[in-house]
């Protein structure tokens, strides 16, 4: 659509603009770097060892860092599953971008795209729009997972985030992004440095905690997107091909339970059937008890019911 008819009052273009050559260096470079150090763990671990007060970082800013996707990027600034206090919407803000993912406005605006054509042309990151053989398959995973990633045209803000487009406090929290990444990377460094009171926790804390620790938690999001769209259960209706994967269910705090998401996506809570660990929703609801969140959309049984695939 021209930019014409988006000034003319019609409805805006899905993409506008592309990347810079410098921020399209930084995608390879966070994609690149996290998955070496995953690779270079292994040996690592098994040649020298690797201390509990790194495998404590690793998991200390991993939690953090998830949840702020997760409750944060997702659930509250996505899908406006809650309502929360200014100050909380801020540091959801800050703990997303923790994750280095990208700033809370591209986050937001691609999983907006995502949903308002899932499974169709038009979504990102499916892994159904190359075909149904073998080869098609593989191709199509590989691009939900990652190499998504790599293209350069940029979901366009004004058409999916005009409200947080028009927020002071969130614009101000996706300026600073160079920043958060910063603290992401050294402040694990700098903690191993002071429990270990030498050198060496410096370099193990950075690498533990910041590189391994972001290649973890990029996979784990990551295969929301592929796996999660190819492999698992479906007990609710939905428009595309979202399902439950339960083996992720914990490392990806409940975002695992896709159907349900796919099925209701303003729902705060997405495992909703028996024994599905859903640690995002439970911290929503601890939010909820301190005041800090309201107007939380909570499934209902009368909901479920309709959207039920038995019904």
């Amino acid at each position: 659509m021209s930019a014409a008819v988006a000034a003319a009052g019609g409805p805006e273009p899905v993409l506008d603009g592309r990347r810079t050559a410098f921020q399209h260096s930084m995608i390879y470079v966070f994609v690149a770097g996290p998955m070496v150090a995953l690779v270079a763990a292994v040996p690592l671990a098994w040649g020298w060892g690797v201390g509990w007060h790194d495998l404590g970082l690793l998991a200390v800013f991993y939690t953090l860092a998830v949840l702020g996707i997760t409750v944060g990027f997702h659930r509250h600034f996505t899908h406006a599953s809650f309502k929360a206090r200014p100050w909380l919407r801020v540091t959801m803000a800050i703990a997303g971008s923790l994750a280095v993912q990208g700033n809370v406005l591209n986050w937001v605006a691609d999983h907006r795209r995502h949903h308002a054509f899932s499974d169709r042309e038009g979504d990102p990151h499916s892994p159904w729009l190359h075909g149904t053989s073998p080869a098609a398959v593989a191709k199509g995973f590989l691009h939900a997972h990652m190499t998504w990633f790599f293209d350069r045209d940029e979901t366009n803000h004004r058409r999916f985030i005009p409200d947080l487009l028009a927020d002071r406090a969130v614009m101000r929290v996706s300026r600073l992004f160079g920043l958060w990444v910063a603290v992401s990377l050294l402040l694990p460094a700098v903690l191993g440095g002071l429990i270990t009171w030498s050198w060496a926790g410096i370099v193990t804390g950075f690498f533990w905690g910041g590189l391994v620790r972001l290649a973890i938690s990029n996979h784990v999001t990551w295969s929301i997107n592929s796996i999660c769209h190819m492999v698992g259960r479906r007990p609710f209706r939905s428009r595309d091909r979202s399902r439950n994967f339960w083996p992720l269910a914990v490392l990806s705090m409940g975002e695992s339970w896709h159907n349900l998401h796919h099925a209701d996506p303003t729902c705060a809570r997405h495992g909703v059937l028996p024994g599905q660990i859903d640690i995002s929703a439970r911290l929503i609801w601890i939010f909820e008890r301190f005041g800090w969140a309201y107007d939380v959309r909570w499934p209902t049984t009368r909901r479920l019911e309709k959207l039920s695939a038995r019904g």
